[in-house]
Parts: C-alpha cells; sequence; structure tokens
C-alpha cells in the first residue's frame, strides 16, 4: 500500500493514519494488552488503533460488521500505521521536519476546498478535530519531504530512456480531432425556435448566446473553447462533430434544455513528435520511476525493521465506532 506523495482530499485525509502517542518501550515477554505491535520499539497504542478503526467504520456505508468482515479493514489499517510510523522514523533518523507556517499553509488549502463554513462541518464528520489534523497534516508533509529529498533526489531520467518511452507509448501522443463550439441553451422548445428564427435571420450568436442562453458559458457568447470526443456529454459530440465550421445546428433537446451549436474552429487528429511531446514523456516516465523508488525505499524499511504485532490485542479488537468528542472550531 503505496503513501502517495501528493495532497489528498480532506475526507480522504481523516482517514490517514496518524503516529501512535505511545513512548519507545523494549520488547517484552508478555505482550502489554494496551499496545497492537511496536515498530523498532515505538508502540501503537490500542486506544489510537481502535479510535482509528471507529472513524473508518462509520465513515463506511455498513455501520455494523461481523468480526470476520472488520478483519481485513483491521489488516490494512496495521500495515498503514506500520508503514507511516516508519517513514516518520526514517524523517526523523534524516533530522526532517516541517514548520508551524508549512502546516498553517497545508491547513489552509485543505479548507479552501471546500466552501465557506463547511470545513468544520467535514471535520465534525470525520470526528476530527483540528488540532489532529493539523498532527496529520504535519506528518504527511514530514513523509512528502522525506521522499522529496531522500527518494526523488536520486531519480533521473536519460535521453534514451525518454526516446524509448516516447516509442512505446507513441499511441497514447495521438491529438484526437477537435471541435471549438458554442451553444445557446434555453428551457422551451418554443423559446429555441424563435433563438433560431433570428440565426436565420442574420442575428450575430454571441450576442444571442448573452441575451438568451442559460449556461454559464453565456457570459463569453456560448464559447465552450476546444473539445475532443467523449469530453462533452454525448449529445454535444453526436451534433457538433457533424458541423462544418461556421454552420450551426437545429434545435437539440438534453436533459440540460434545448440547444443550439455553432462550429467555431476544428483541428482534425495529429500525431505530436518527439520534441512535443518530450515534457509530456517525461513527465510519465518521472512519475514511473518515482514510485518504483517509492515501492522499494518503503521495501527497504520494512525488511530492516523489528515489528511486533500483539495478536490477541489485535483480535480483542471489535471495531465497533468510537464514540468521539466533536470537532473543535
Amino acid at each position: 500500500m503505496r503513501l502517495s506523495p501528493t495532497r489528498a482530499p480532506l475526507l480522504s485525509l481523516v482517514l490517514t493514519l496518524a503516529v501512535g502517542s505511545g513512548c519507545n518501550t523494549p520488547p517484552k515477554s508478555t505482550p502489554d494488552p494496551t499496545v497492537v505491535a511496536t515498530v523498532n520499539g515505538e508502540a501503537l497504542s490500542r486506544t489510537d488503533f481502535e479510535q482509528e478503526l471507529g472513524r473508518e467504520l462509520a465513515s463506511t456505508e455498513a455501520a455494523q460488521r461481523t468480526p470476520e468482515e472488520i478483519e481485513p479493514f483491521k489488516r490494512t489499517l496495521l500495515d498503514t500505521y506500520i508503514q507511516r510510523m516508519l517513514l516518520l522514523q526514517a524523517a526523523r533518523k534524516n533530522n526532517i521536519t516541517v514548520t508551524p507556517e508549512e502546516v498553517d499553509r497545508g491547513v489552509l488549502r485543505l479548507s479552501g476546498d471546500y466552501p465557506a463554513g463547511n470545513f468544520n462541518e467535514v471535520l465534525a464528520q470525520g470526528q476530527l478535530s483540528l488540532a489532529e489534523l493539523r498532527a496529520r497534516e504535519a506528518s504527511r508533509l514530514t513523509i512528502e519531504k522525506l521522499f522529496s529529498n531522500h527518494v526523488y533526489s536520486r531519480v533521473a531520467v536519460t535521453e534514451e530512456e525518454l526516446r524509448a518511452y516516447y516509442a512505446v507509448h507513441e499511441t497514447e501522443l495521438h491529438e484526437a480531432e477537435q471541435v471549438h463550439a458554442a451553444q445557446i441553451v434555453v428551457k422551451g422548445l418554443d423559446e429555441a425556435r424563435r433563438v433560431q428564427a433570428q440565426l436565420k435571420a442574420g442575428k450575430k450568436f454571441a450576442d444571442l448566446a448573452r441575451r438568451y442562453s442559460l449556461s454559464a458559458d453565456a457570459k463569453v457568447g456560448g464559447d465552450l473553447g476546444f473539445f475532443p470526443r467523449g469530453q462533452m456529454p454525448p449529445a454535444f459530440d453526436e451534433v457538433v462533430f457533424k458541423l462544418g465550421v461556421g454552420q450551426v445546428s437545429d434545435v437539440v433537446s438534453t436533459e440540460y434544455g434545448y440547444h443550439l451549436f455553432k462550429v467555431l474552429e476544428r483541428k482534425p487528429a495529429r500525431k505530436r513528435d518527439f520534441a512535443e511531446a518530450r515534457q509530456w514523456v517525461e513527465s510519465k516516465l518521472l512519475e514511473e520511476k518515482r514510485a518504483q523508488a517509492q515501492d522499494a525505499f518503503v521495501k527497504e524499511l520494512r525488511d530492516k525493521a523489528q515489528v511486533q504485532v500483539n495478536e490477541a490485542t489485535l483480535q480483542a479488537i471489535r471495531g465497533q465506532p468510537a464514540v468521539l468528542p466533536q470537532a473543535a472550531k
């Protein structure tokens, strides 16, 4: 299970794990029932694990699950905790830290994904306090910095690799046919016919779109920009890709209303040469090589780690959704 270095949406982050608050303890001959696992001597407490499992189960559709159904959730959660603890330990070993200002910016970016006033509601739904969110964001940014400084910095691509990748993925680099179209959309058929009559009388399409169209693009004369097949609703494609440049469609009925379309320009399908595609190829190849390097780095940490799982405590956890305090505002 690979931890993505990219910023996750908040609801995913609610299920992302923070390291348990247990202190370093030496292995005991009799496992501590308050500890689910130790990772290089660092304890994952049962309290933290149960709380997070409760949050995760509460976010799923089925509120009540049998112990057998809960088992995969527990194992996945434990694996994620262990991996995250290992990465944060590696970050500490390499003196990697994040500043409060970096955490502030991260939380601000997260809150910006939601309408004003909804952010605290989302936190409350995830039973997560702002302090907990800040701790999680600090952990996420620390791991991101660890990958950036000690994993991705070692990854590079050669000219030969770029050209070989281009040759293998050549068909993906074809640019599909595109049209540049505009639309007018109104509520009723009679109104659409009246607009159509004005077009036939010589009125400008963009002027009529600004005056009558209900779509958000009305303010720019109904301009939809360039788009390939499959980007717009099927009813749009069915009409506009059959029109010539400058042609206006007949009235088209869709779930959005009654439309008139005009094709402004067309771009035929074409193949991008290596020079044009180089930046895309380099980005894709780097993405793949970084993912492989990240997997290898995590595997090396796991292979060297001393991980002890308290199976008795893990089995005793039933996974009932936890009753947690309301998220702090």
